[in-house]
């Protein structure tokens, strides 16, 4: 693995660890343009009660908020998970170029579902897809999903 990958997949990592100790799903994204990280995600839909608030679409309006709305479709997302389908949406809106992903999301994965909007290239203001590279980190990303899946249990 490329030492750049491993770096940013590293710190998705630890953002996923805050938001598994948080009690939400352990996802941590980063947006990065020519090696600076723009924006920051941390899953918090579980406890905000604001199911929006994917780590995707929070590194994504991190990244606005920071200035960059004309420079995303230069950018590459890293996340601990597949976008959602709704992540993947916002993600082909800004263009994002690339995204670096751990784990697959089934069902609802914007890349391994039937619903591949990061595949897609039926909608023209969209653009080009995305390149998209998975399971990477994997092992370390289920690892985390197992612990939330876990406690979980543990709360019923």
């Amino acid at each position: 693995m490329q030492k750049d990958v491993q770096y940013y997949m590293d710190q998705c990592l630890d953002l996923a660890k805050s938001a598994l100790k948080a009690g939400n799903p352990p996802v941590g994204a980063v947006i990065v343009l020519d090696g600076k990280v723009i924006g920051k995600g941390i899953e918090s839909g579980k406890s905000s009660g604001d199911i929006t608030n994917h780590a995707e679409i929070l590194s994504i309006r991190e990244a606005l908020k920071n200035g960059y709305s004309d420079k995303l479709h230069l950018a590459k997302m890293y996340t601990t998970h597949e976008p959602c389908i709704m992540c993947s949406y916002m993600i082909r809106h800004h263009r994002i170029t690339e995204i670096i992903y751990g784990t697959a999301v089934p069902y609802v994965g914007g890349f391994t579902s039937k619903f591949n909007i990061l595949e897609t290239e039926d909608v023209p203001k969209w653009g080009n897809k995305p390149k998209v590279t998975g399971d990477v980190c994997m092992e370390e990303c289920n690892a985390l999903n197992s612990q939330f899946l876990e406690s979980l249990s543990k709360s019923k």
